[in-house]
């Protein structure tokens, strides 16, 4: 299970910028111990689905909405199963995005941040079916180390129908999950000689009221 850290911070700061409309329906994808789905509920959500594949993690997202009298839903599951046919105004995810030596599927508490050889591993995936989970006037708000290729996000919701833009950026140092790989990382030519921090980027995407092309009466 993934602790709060800068990455979570600063997703929080991007989505008090962005205004949650009062009433919204909200998923947050990945939702570990459920710190931001609770930060959505305090900043005026109506309805928020927090979804994690790992038990654990939704036992305790369960219980830190209950401790806090949060009304909280809280899923097991792949989120783009588990809510395959709901949309929401709001998606926040702070998916796994570590490069990773071993291309499969990481499991224990590796799965909280390993996401293959590129990091993409679920970002492409979650890129790829964003359009479909967001109402129209939608908003997706995901954070990411830019290790991960933002061209190559910003790219993808954009094939996909969303306009797309990078909305915070912050250096901070590696944690433990890095620094216990920089040699991989260098081998792979992912970080420089020495390099010892990396970029957080948040990246909003926003699905168009309707359809592109449609000038209305």
């Amino acid at each position: 299970m993934y602790a709060p850290q800068d990455d979570t911070a600063l997703l929080v700061e991007a989505m008090h910028a962005a205004a949650i409309p009062a009433g919204a329906r909200v998923l947050d994808i990945g939702t570990g111990t459920g710190a931001l789905a609770i930060a959505a509920i305090r900043a005026g959500a109506s309805e928020v689905t927090g979804v994690d594949v790992s038990r654990r993690a939704v036992w305790t997202a369960r219980v830190n909405a209950a401790l806090r009298r949060m009304p909280l839903r809280v899923r097991l599951g792949n989120a783009l199963e588990v809510v395959e046919d709901e949309r929401f105004d709001l998606v926040l995810s702070n998916p796994p995005y570590v490069p990773a030596s071993n291309p499969c599927t990481a499991t224990g508490p590796a799965r909280a941040w390993d996401a293959g050889l590129d990091g993409r591993q679920l970002l492409d995936p979650l890129c790829a079916r964003m359009f479909e989970l967001l109402r129209p006037g939608g908003v997706l708000l995901m954070v990411h180390s830019a290790l991960c290729g933002v061209d190559t996000t910003l790219r993808q919701l954009r094939d996909c129908g969303l306009k797309a833009s990078v909305v915070q950026r912050r250096r901070v140092p590696f944690g433990p999950v890095m620094r216990g790989r920089i040699g991989f990382l260098e081998q792979h030519g992912l970080i420089e000689s020495g390099q010892r921090d990396e970029e957080l980027v948040v990246i909003r995407g926003d699905r168009p009221e309707r359809p592109q092309g449609d000038g209305g009466a």
